[in-house]
């Protein structure tokens, strides 16, 4: 019998994976039953396939960014839920809820407010060059902006405690969200810890990608900022 987490919330951005959310929200919904997903302006009917499989599904009208759409996640958690644990969870079926499981477990036994998820410290990584590139370039420059002594500053599977999220609030809207998580996350001084994740990359997933000029985007983007 599965477990489930009735103190847990996935927040789960959405932008164009109708084709495959609803697996990935039934998949879920058995160890978590409080899934928020964040339609952020898709155009092929993802936002149907997230309701109908049992999510709650928040509209932005267009494409803001991955790091708008988690924002969006987070007040609705705040002002709308009493739950104690927030999961950033991606959309396209590379996460999986038995590390999110994992996650709280240790969030409880540890008493730790963040829990970053890692691919690094899980064995070998399946991703690209360009991708490997950006993520350890990432972890560098954050664990120097930080002092965070982080592996892999990019991972979108994340746990946060109330107290945590209550502290900040994300102001860029795209890829640099996930630098940025981070570096607030630090201030807050709470405790945290990070712990092996296995990404899975499906055939969705790399069809996807991520482009070299993307790539290159986010590096800048995290030397400037």
């Amino acid at each position: 019998m599965n477990e489930t987490r009735d103190d847990v919330a996935l927040v789960v951005p959405l932008y164009n994976e109708a084709s495959v959310i609803g697996d990935v929200i039934r998949d879920a919904l058995g160890t978590f039953p409080h899934i928020i997903c964040v339609d952020d302006g898709s155009s092929d009917g993802s936002a149907a396939a997230a309701l109908t499989a049992g999510a709650t599904v928040l509209p932005h009208p267009t494409n803001l960014g991955q790091g708008a759409a988690l924002q969006t996640g987070f007040t609705y958690f705040l002002t709308k839920t009493d739950l104690k644990y927030v999961v950033t969870f991606d959309a396209d079926g590379q996460h999986q809820v038995s590390d999110a499981l994992e996650m709280v477990k240790k969030a409880e036994d540890e008493d730790l407010a963040i829990v970053f998820g890692s691919r690094f410290l899980a064995g070998e990584v399946e991703a690209g060059l360009a991708k490997r590139i950006v993520l350890k370039t990432a972890a560098y420059v954050t664990r120097h902006q930080t002092g965070l002594k982080l592996t892999d500053a990019h991972n979108g599977l994340r746990l946060l405690r109330r107290d945590a999220l209550e502290k900040f609030e994300l102001t860029h809207n795209r890829m640099a969200h996930a630098s940025e998580i981070v570096t607030k996350l630090a201030k807050t001084g709470l405790p945290w810890t990070e712990m092996p994740v296995r990404i899975r990359y499906t055939d969705y997933s790399k069809a996807k990608g991520q482009s070299l000029l993307n790539s290159v985007n986010i590096i800048t983007d995290l030397l400037l900022h």
